[in-house]
């Protein structure tokens, strides 16, 4: 299961959503636990390996990648985690867990914190979610990504957990706001 899982990450066709994101989101949530989240270490873990398993820009990956976690994880562990991680996957759709959801807000958090990357790496995750995004116009594609950076920037607080907040926020903040400034530019230009 776990090799399936590295080979869907490591697909040529992903530029973000790959390996390196996974060992990410895998580092921020050890990040996340040592800050004192204590989410359930199982759950949160498979969650992140099947949140971004499929991946080929549609708008249900998010589902058929928890179906692939229920399927792969039935008999393999208890029910309930299988049920867990399958509804941990289907939030990262949102990224809006209820307060006292931890497993929700720290898997959450992890995958956002790309969004409070230093400034160059926050800037190849940019141009490589473009990349997975190829066959769009760039019309099509401004449009969409200020949507989505639109509605994240609207939010009261992009993350979930208190060390997120204090220690991700402001960064991640800046960084949307450069990012959407770039694509009015491009507006402007195109």
């Amino acid at each position: 299961m776990r090799d399936q899982l590295l080979a869907a990450y490591g697909d040529p066709s992903r530029r973000y959503h790959d390996t390196r994101h996974l060992a990410e989101v895998l580092a921020r949530i050890d990040e996340l636990r040592a800050a004192g989240a204590d989410a359930d270490p199982v759950a949160v873990a498979l969650a992140a390996y099947f949140h971004d398993a499929v991946y080929d820009g549609e708008r249900d990956a998010e589902e058929r990648s928890a179906v692939w976690a229920e399927q792969a994880l039935t008999g393999l562990v208890d029910d309930e985690t299988v049920a867990e991680v399958a509804r941990l996957v289907r939030l990262t759709e949102t990224h809006d867990p209820e307060p006292d959801d931890l497993n929700g807000c720290v898997l959450s958090d992890a995958d956002l914190a790309i969004l409070a990357a230093g400034r160059e790496r926050y800037d190849e995750y940019a141009a490589a979610v473009r990349e997975e995004y190829s066959h769009l116009s760039d019309h099509d594609f401004r449009v969409g990504r200020h949507h989505v950076l639109d509605q994240l920037i609207d939010r009261e607080s992009l993350f979930s957990t208190p060390y997120a907040r204090r220690d991700w926020e402001d960064e991640a903040r800046a960084n949307i706001a450069r990012e959407l400034a770039s694509l009015d530019a491009l507006v402007l230009l195109g």
